[in-house]
């Protein structure tokens, strides 16, 4: 009793001396003696659902994926930079309907700061390119691995926090830096026992949207929550998207033809709606063109159906998927030179993509490709026999 006693003075006085704010310590401390039960029961020991542990075995797969990453980033000379796990939640809060604004681990943080830990690397990019604009020789070829975390339902190869191979191309206004990023992805996949057989890359452009959009009379100001829009039928029924549809104020009969648009496999039938003089469709035959070049045509198909689910994408977008279809997208990226606007700076044109771990892995599984690596790299131990040669042993 006596020594309870003393603590629990002891504890008055801490709190007293901080005018009523406890340390988390004395907290914890007072709960101790306390004998709270909060702290009593069996503890789980799993990682918090949606996450991993990562033991050695792991961490020698992750590295080797890894490496493969940053040697096909070296191989097109891109560098590598980084940015903080938490971030301002502003950076992330868009008024277009984006599933990831609903996917946020966000909070108030001490200081009254609402902050949220990064979904996706390309804010924290565009607010360093902001941040420096000045200072940076142009164009830029960076590459991360960020983690990222979103709070979203988990399906095979998708978690919600995972690893994410970036690159980006900030500078360049034409088609050529899109060839370059796919030319990438193209050969990592090649460099871990991939073929085009295996794997696909369709490409489409919101650009084109863009066009027949005008044409239906929908506004430039509601291109881009139209396109988000249409990204979740891949996922819900069009009638499920009624209240949507109202809150845009966008007639019916425009997205049912531009649901129908999305269904072209064809450059050929877009061009009779579009005419020979559209832009857009000359950005992807150029394109095409250049994959031709580059040695890859035979990965790339046209799919109208790619919107992509981010609502800064301006141009250009394309997704890598499994051609057996047992998969989710195994990465996707696009064009988006209007990211800086939204920040309240002046445009720069960019393109990048995000390659996330876990679909590639249950992709090289499903083929079997997986490097053996459930040995460790040690390659010899010397050890003491008796206590009197431990020294030298050591050395």
């Amino acid at each position: 009793p006596s020594k309870i006693t003393f603590q629990t003075l002891r504890c008055k006085h801490l709190m007293q001396a901080e005018s009523g704010r406890a340390s988390a310590a004395v907290k914890f401390d007072a709960e101790k003696i306390s004998g709270s039960s909060s702290r009593t029961g069996k503890l789980d020991l799993n990682p918090v659902k949606g996450t991993r542990d990562m033991y050695p075995e792991d961490m020698r797969l992750r590295s080797w994926l890894f490496s493969k990453f940053k040697t096909v980033a070296a191989n097109f000379s891109f560098e590598e930079y980084d940015a903080p796990v938490l971030e301002s939640e502003s950076l992330y809060i868009r008024k277009s309907g984006e599933e990831v604004t609903q996917q946020l681990y966000n909070f108030v943080d001490k200081g009254d700061r609402r902050v949220a830990l990064r979904p996706e690397m390309t804010p924290s990019l565009a607010r360093m390119v902001l941040l420096k604009r000045n200072a940076l020789n142009f164009p830029l070829k960076w590459f991360s691995l960020p983690q990222c975390w979103r709070y979203e339902r988990m399906t095979r190869g998708r978690r919600r926090e995972h690893y994410q191979w970036n690159m980006d191309i900030w500078g360049v206004k034409g088609i050529e830096a899109e060839a370059e990023l796919l030319a990438a992805i193209v050969n990592f996949f090649e460099s871990v026992g991939l073929d085009s057989s295996d794997v696909g890359l369709k490409v489409n452009s919101r650009a084109i949207l863009s066009e027949v959009l005008l044409q239906l009379k929908v506004p430039a100001s509601k291109h881009a929550a139209t396109c988000v829009l249409i990204d979740k039928l891949e996922k819900i029924e069009l009638s499920a998207l009624k209240g949507e549809i109202e809150a845009l104020d966008i007639d019916q009969t425009a997205i049912e033809k531009l649901v129908e648009i999305t269904k072209e496999k064809s450059l050929e039938s877009l061009e009779e709606m579009l005419g020979k003089n559209s832009s857009a469709l000359s950005d992807i035959r150029r394109l095409f063109s250049l994959s031709e070049a580059y040695g890859y045509k035979d990965w790339l198909t046209f799919d109208a159906s790619v919107v992509r689910g981010l609502a800064y994408y301006t141009g250009v977008v394309f997704e890598g998927f499994d051609r057996c279809g047992k998969l989710r997208a195994i990465c996707g990226g696009g064009r988006y030179d209007e990211l800086l606007d939204s920040f309240g700076g002046e445009s720069i044109p960019a393109c990048g993509f995000g390659f996330g771990d876990a679909v590639i892995i249950e992709l090289l599984k499903e083929k079997n490709l997986l490097p053996d690596l459930k040995k460790s790299s040690v390659g010899s131990l010397v050890f003491a026999f008796e206590e009197s040669l431990q020294a030298a042993a050591t050395s």
